[in-house]
């Protein structure tokens, strides 16, 4: 079992990443179910909208493995407090180097890491979220709003997460995108009622899949360039006052000198103060707004603000290893063979 770790870590697309995922967990009984897959498409999502900084395929199969070692009611019989780290040392033994295993076992504090990995905390985040946002036997599940309120001020409180107001900016700018359907519904929204009523977690990949990702990428883009499009409109429009106050300034000095100085050449001297004015006023405007823009977006820097999100579902042709051991012979045909549409029996 040595070599899962580069299979899965080498598989770029994302939904055949999660059907490696699943298969894996079949043949080995670890922890995967459909919070799993609403979790890796929260992530997803979130590093799409983002500029995290950080490794997307690479938190991505975290998301996917790092609750392995995770079982129902954990909190009922002690094992709350240790999954994470019992997770990310099972994980080393299926390949897995040292840093990867240190973000798995980062997905809480428990076992009180000084420096945690920046992608544990992208995993915090979008577990206990995605936690809240799902039904749970002793409670109901939680609005995406309530569920932030939740992070900010309990969960999270009093520990330092460098993308928690990331996040919240990004639930908040996904409950205005709507995915139409009977009714519009917000994405995140969209995406739990999904988790909930998909029979397991491998209908909820096909669905994913087949319809929602690129429906819900499809979405994104319009909203980050909406988003880019009214920054750079308020910017704009703060710039022009900007430049009329202070261009009624220098009209007022420049009557009151002309009041008592009749020079000729100072008109043209107000003319080059209000061209210089403007040319400032601009350059410290297109510096500000660069640096906004890429809080939204890192592809929404260029001069056309044309915005387009880094994701492609890329399809590629595995061949079959007989020396592969991992799965059984039914599994292996179906994780190597299963067709670029997503469609499953």
């Amino acid at each position: 079992m040595e070599d899962f770790a580069m299979y899965i870590l080498n598989e770029k697309d994302y939904i055949q990443k999660m059907i490696i995922a699943y298969y894996m967990a079949k043949k080995t009984g670890i922890y995967f179910d459909k919070s799993i897959v609403l979790r890796a498409e929260i992530a997803r999502m979130f590093m799409n909208y983002t500029d995290t900084g950080v490794d997307k395929n690479l938190v991505i199969t975290a998301v996917l493995l790092c609750n392995c070692k995770k079982i129902d009611n954990s909190q009922k019989i002690g094992k709350l407090e240790t999954y994470a780290k019992e997770g990310a040392e099972y994980l080393s033994t299926l390949g897995f180097d040292k840093d990867f295993c240190d973000i798995c076992e980062g997905l809480n504090r428990y076992s009180g890491k000084k420096r945690r990995k920046k992608e544990s905390d992208i995993l915090e985040l979008v577990d206990q979220f995605s936690g809240l946002i799902l039904k749970r036997a002793e409670r109901d599940a939680f609005t995406p709003e309530e569920a932030l309120i939740i992070l900010k001020e309990r969960n999270l409180k009093n520990v330092v997460n460098r993308y928690l107001e990331d996040f919240i900016l990004f639930v908040k700018a996904m409950e205005n995108v709507m995915i139409r359907d009977v009714v519009d519904v917000p994405v995140i929204r969209k995406l739990a009622f999904l988790a909930e009523r998909e029979k397991d977690s491998k209908s909820y990949i096909a669905r994913l899949g087949n319809k929602y990702c690129k429906e819900i990428d499809k979405l994104m883009r319009t909203e980050i360039k909406h988003q880019a499009e009214q920054l750079l409109y308020n910017d704009i429009k703060d710039t022009e006052n900007d430049i009329e106050a202070k261009t009624n300034v220098v009209k007022l000095n420049a009557t009151k000198t002309l009041a008592d100085n009749s020079d000729s050449t100072l008109v043209s001297s107000i003319k080059n103060s209000k061209s210089n004015l403007k040319k400032t006023s601009s350059a410290s405007t297109i510096t500000e707004n660069t640096n906004n823009l890429s809080k939204v977006s890192r592809t929404a820097q260029n001069a056309n603000n044309k915005i387009q999100i880094a994701h492609r579902f890329t399809r590629k042709i595995v061949k079959q290893n007989p020396n592969r051991a991992l799965f059984s012979k039914e599994a292996t045909e179906r994780i190597m063979n299963h067709d670029t549409s997503f469609k499953f029996d």
